[in-house]
């Protein structure tokens, strides 16, 4: 078995934002107006790694909105991010576990989405099989309805993960003509980055086929509702390509996990028509870009991104060595006790 390693920080005590109260007053007023009522609680989430505001708001007689906003000016890029999910959030096919958007607003320099307020959690590591199964069967439904889009959400002129492997995770190749510097690697690696870029080079052509991938699948964009249903969210980065890309970045945690993340892969419905060694190439690029992401320094995003990035990272590089007869286990991981609890 392989031993359990957990991340630096919880997965839902990640984000560091601003409080309800710390708002612009004339946001809140136009917030406040939307929801039909004075906010009687708000909750901010601890789960994701920006500052923009988000959280759910609970109004007086019991109606809850799950609420984004940035500011137009400091967070020009948070606010894009938004009005993308909103829009894509409102193509998706009906009946999926996703949230729906209610409305927007801008008011005050600042741009705000309402949100159906999921009432979920973010599932704890090591992965509970209840949890793991859960998401992997509401996954195999999302992967299912993507398989072939919509015209309205094929007319947002959506991404190719093709190009985005080309223009941004592809990083192995990078490092070995020098042009990126090398991440902190375990010493078995350095030999191995000709393997390394090999693989990683494969994604762009295996990228091409498929429906819509979700395209930033984590445990920590996964909630799990009383009823055990998961429900995925933050749509933002959704993109052209295989669904099995999203099952990869997804399984790292359960490969940490000291789960079968192998099995786990080969015997989902969206890995039915991947190439052979498409979870290998898909581990390579996940591992080169997270640690190169890692080593870039000072960032603008939660103060626990870079830790976050390392460690996923290694991870994956871990799970891609274990698999390659690179190591025997991957370098570095925290020895606790084996098991499936929480």
């Amino acid at each position: 078995m392989v031993p359990i390693s957990l991340p630096p920080v919880p997965y839902d005590a990640t984000a560091l934002r601003p409080g309800w109260a710390e708002l612009p007053a004339g946001l809140r007023a136009a917030v406040t107006a939307r929801m039909g009522g004075p906010v009687a609680a708000a909750r901010v989430a601890g789960a994701g790694f920006t500052r923009g505001f988000a959280g759910v708001l609970e109004t007086t007689d019991g109606r809850r909105t799950f609420v984004k906003a940035a500011s137009l000016t400091e967070q020009r890029h948070l606010v894009d991010w938004y009005a993308r999910e909103a829009a894509v959030l409102d193509r998706l096919p009906a009946g999926l576990p996703v949230p729906r958007p209610r409305w927007t607003v801008t008011a005050a320099g600042w741009y705000a989405l309402g949100l159906e307020a999921i009432d979920g959690r973010t599932p704890a590591l090591p992965w509970t099989p209840a949890d793991l199964d859960a998401t992997l069967a509401g996954y195999a439904e999302v992967a299912a309805a993507l398989a072939d889009p919509s015209p309205e959400l094929v007319g947002l002129g959506l991404p190719r993960l093709t190009d985005l492997a080309r223009e941004d995770i592809l990083w192995w190749g990078e490092v070995a003509a020098g042009r990126e510097p090398a991440p902190e690697l375990p010493p078995w690696a350095p030999d191995r980055l000709p393997e390394l870029v090999v693989l990683e080079s494969r994604l762009p052509r295996y990228a091409e086929r498929g429906g819509l991938a979700h395209g930033d699948l984590r445990l920590d964009n996964v909630l799990v509702d009383p009823a055990g249903r998961a429900w995925f969210c933050d749509w933002t980065w959704i993109c052209h390509g295989p669904a099995w890309f999203d099952l990869v970045s997804l399984l790292i945690t359960a490969h940490a996990s000291g789960l079968d993340a192998d099995g786990l892969f080969a015997g989902h419905p969206a890995t039915a028509d991947a190439p052979p060694d498409a979870l290998d190439v898909t581990l390579a690029a996940l591992s080169g870009y997270l640690l190169t992401s890692a080593a870039a320094g000072p960032t603008t995003a939660s103060p626990h991104i870079r830790a976050h990035q390392r460690w996923s990272g290694g991870q994956a590089l871990g799970w891609l060595a274990v698999r390659q007869g690179w190591a025997a286990a991957p370098e570095g991981r925290e020895q606790t006790t084996p098991g499936l609890r929480k």
